[in-house]
C-alpha cells in the first residue's frame, strides 16, 4: 500500500509545473531577485494556499489609498511579477496593487497538485482571493494573464468588479498560425537561446532583445528552465463572451503577432455586453512596456468609474 501511494505521489508530481533542475531553479531565482529588485518595496509578501499550491503574492500601495479597491496583476506567459515594472509605480499612486505569479508558472508560486481544465483554472484564483480576503477586485491582466482574468469571471464573478485586458490572448479571436508555429521550438529547453530571443523579439514587434535587461533575462530563463504542465487555454465562444456581465476594458495592440487584433476588436464589441475596447496604435503584444503612462492612465480611469471605494 506504501508503494502504491508512493507511486500515485511520484505520477501527480510529474503533472504537476515545474524547475526541471536544480541548477535552472537556481538561476531561475538568481534573475528573479534582479529583476524583483526593480520594483517598489513591497508592503506585504504572501504564499496563500490553495487547492492547486500555493499562490505568491506581493502588495503594493501608499497609505492614503489603501482603503480603495485594489487592482490585481496577473502576468503573461513565463514573466511573472517583474514584468508590470513600468507600471507598478505609476499604478500604486492610484490604489493598493497586489500582483501574482501565476500557479502552474515559472515564480514564487508552487503548484502541488494538477490543473486539468478551464475550471480549475478559475478555482485557484478564487480561492486566492478568498484567501486575501479580497470582497471586490479589479483584475489586470496582459497576455495569458487576461485569459486568466476572464476565465474567472466566466467561473466564478462574485469578487471580480471589473476586468482590464492588455492584448489578452485566446478571448477575442484566434493565436495567429505564425506565432503558434513559432512558439513550439522556442518553448524546447535545449534549443539555443537565440531562438528564443528571436521569438521574444517577434513579440515585441521586431524590438531587439537585450542581454543585460533584467526582466528579458527573466522571461528567457523561465522559457529555458521550466516545465509547464496546464490545459491549453481554451478559445472563448460568442456564448461564453456574452454571459461577461462584469464591466471590461480591452486594450489591443495594432502590431500585435499573437491574433488579428481587428477582428478581436470587432468580436468583443458584439458580444461582450458592457465593454470598452479599442486597437491601440503602433502598439506590439509587449503593450505595457510601450505606453506605461498611456496605459495606466486608461486603466485607472477605467477601474475609478466602477470602484466603491471607500472615502
Amino acid at each position: 500500500m506504501m508503494k502504491s501511494n508512493r507511486a500515485a505521489y511520484r505520477s501527480e508530481a510529474l503533472e504537476v509545473g515545474r524547475f526541471m533542475t536544480e541548477a535552472g531553479q537556481a538561476a531561475f531565482r538568481s534573475a528573479y531577485d534582479k529583476a524583483m529588485a526593480l520594483l517598489p518595496f513591497p508592503v506585504t509578501v504572501q504564499d496563500v494556499d490553495t487547492g492547486f499550491g500555493a499562490v505568491r503574492v506581493y502588495q503594493f500601495g501608499h497609505e492614503a489609498n489603501l482603503r480603495k479597491e485594489p487592482l490585481l496583476l496577473l502576468p503573461g506567459r513565463s514573466s511573472s511579477t517583474p514584468m508590470w515594472e513600468p507600471n507598478l509605480q505609476g499604478l500604486m499612486r492610484e490604489r493598493p496593487v497586489y500582483a501574482l505569479d501565476l500557479l502552474g508558472e515559472a515564480g514564487m508560486s508552487v503548484q502541488t497538485k494538477p490543473i486539468a481544465d478551464r475550471r480549475d483554472q478559475a478555482r485557484w484564483l478564487d480561492e486566492t482571493l478568498s484567501g486575501l480576503k479580497l470582497e471586490r477586485v479589479h483584475l489586470l491582466g496582459v497576455s495569458i494573464g487576461g485569459w486568466t482574468a476572464m476565465n474567472i469571471a466566466r467561473f466564478y464573478p462574485e469578487r471580480v468588479a471589473s476586468v482590464s485586458l492588455l492584448d489578452p490572448v485566446f478571448v477575442f479571436a484566434p493565436i495567429s498560425l505564425k506565432m503558434a508555429a513559432a512558439s513550439i521550438p522556442a518553448s524546447v529547453p535545449f534549443v539555443p537561446k537565440c531562438i528564443r530571443q528571436q521569438m521574444l523579439s517577434y513579440i515585441s514587434g521586431g524590438a531587439k532583445t537585450d542581454d543585460g535587461e533584467p526582466i528579458a533575462q527573466l522571461i528567457e530563463t523561465a522559457m529555458r528552465v521550466f516545465k509547464l504542465k496546464l490545459p491549453t487555454p481554451d478559445r472563448f465562444s460568442a456564448a461564453d463572451l456574452q454571459q461577461i456581465n462584469i464591466p471590461v476594458l480591452a486594450l489591443m495592440a495594432e502590431k500585435s503577432t499573437m491574433h488579428d487584433s481587428a477582428k478581436a476588436v470587432k468580436n468583443g464589441r458584439e458580444n461582450v455586453p458592457s465593454i470598452e475596447i479599442i486597437n491601440w496604435p503602433n502598439a506590439s503584444h509587449a503593450i505595457n512596456g510601450e505606453f506605461p503612462n498611456e496605459v495606466n492612465a486608461a486603466i485607472t480611469t477605467f477601474v475609478k468609474k466602477h470602484a466603491n471605494d471607500s472615502p
